[in-house]
């Protein structure tokens, strides 16, 4: 089959379309033939050996931890999924003709198929730092970097529970996160000052996907570390917040609630681009230099 593997650590240059062998699903896994694969800035970065500290790879290394597609090879012991359904989830290598799958859910009825390929990398993301800050009705809740996928993610579902929202991005996404539901401004400096006027009653809690050293101001803002979590600035816990990397547990449990969201309208995915499985290298070099808006998707079909 198909697939991207890099050798080295480096550029887009060590990208290769390699012919592999398919794998092959174990007990709880399901594999499918793979229709789309979101991208997401993880990817590039595993790849430069941003991360290879503790997220090490062995060559050749695959790409891709997300995917949609139709199983077509189902595991020992999994009940209620069969040869022929579409599905979507995490996995490992999956931008290739077809990948296993450790976690997934149905693809609802009304979602197309790109949409499906780039959600679970943000929902999971989204659900996992909204729980940390505990966000509850009422509350009002501030993102920066809010334009992105899981920035996308985190707005709408942080509106499900009843949440006011605030989120930074540049002035012309504006208009994209009023679209969403949230109130924004900029990331010019005086932060503070503009939430202040946002929101005169306070900021419960922030997320902190910039990585724009704005770490200090948000714990500032907030009042309470603990209601601070960073999913890109690694310096986190020397402002007393939590760095979150892991993924939860039961992941599948975030994409369920994000088909059943999406069913009801109360979810959606902007996606911005499109490529083919050539195009890895420009889709990672998009998704590098930081300004997207929603998510990058590589289809298969």
């Amino acid at each position: 089959m198909k697939a991207v593997q890099f050798n080295e650590y480096g550029g887009t240059d060590v990208l290769k379309i390699v012919d592999i062998d398919p794998p092959h699903a174990g007990p709880g896994e399901v594999r499918i033939k793979v229709q789309a694969v979101g991208v997401n800035p993880i990817d590039w970065k595993i790849r430069a050996g941003y991360v290879r500290d503790f997220m090490p790879v062995t060559f050749p290394a695959g790409v891709g931890s997300e995917a949609a597609g139709i199983i077509d090879e189902v595991g020992e012991g999994v009940t209620g999924f069969a040869v022929g359904d579409a599905v979507f989830g995490y996995g490992r290598n999956t931008l290739a003709e077809q990948a296993v799958l450790r976690s997934w859910a149905r693809v609802p009825r009304n979602m197309p198929i790109e949409v499906a390929g780039g959600l679970p990398v943000i929902v999971e993301t989204a659900t996992r730092i909204l729980d940390h800050v505990n966000i509850k009705a009422g509350e009002t809740l501030l993102i920066t970097g809010a334009a992105g996928g899981v920035g996308s993610a985190a707005i709408q579902m942080a509106l499900h529970r009843g949440a006011i929202v605030l989120g930074t991005a540049s002035a012309p996404k504006h208009d994209y996160l009023r679209s969403l539901g949230a109130v924004p401004t900029t990331y010019e400096p005086g932060l503070a000052a503009r939430v202040r006027t946002l929101a005169p009653t306070g900021v419960d809690a922030a997320l902190d996907l910039a990585g724009a050293g704005t770490l200090p101001e948000l714990v500032a803002i907030v009042g309470d570390a603990s209601r601070v979590v960073s999913i890109s600035d690694v310096t986190a816990p020397q402002h007393g917040v939590v760095f979150s990397a892991k993924s939860l547990d039961h992941p599948e449990q975030a994409f369920n609630e994000a088909a059943r969201l999406y069913e009801r309208g109360a979810l959606d995915l902007r996606i911005e681009q499109i490529f083919s499985i050539e195009q890895i290298a420009t889709a990672q070099a998009i998704s590098a230099a930081g300004r997207v808006t929603g998510k990058l998707v590589i289809t298969m079909m």
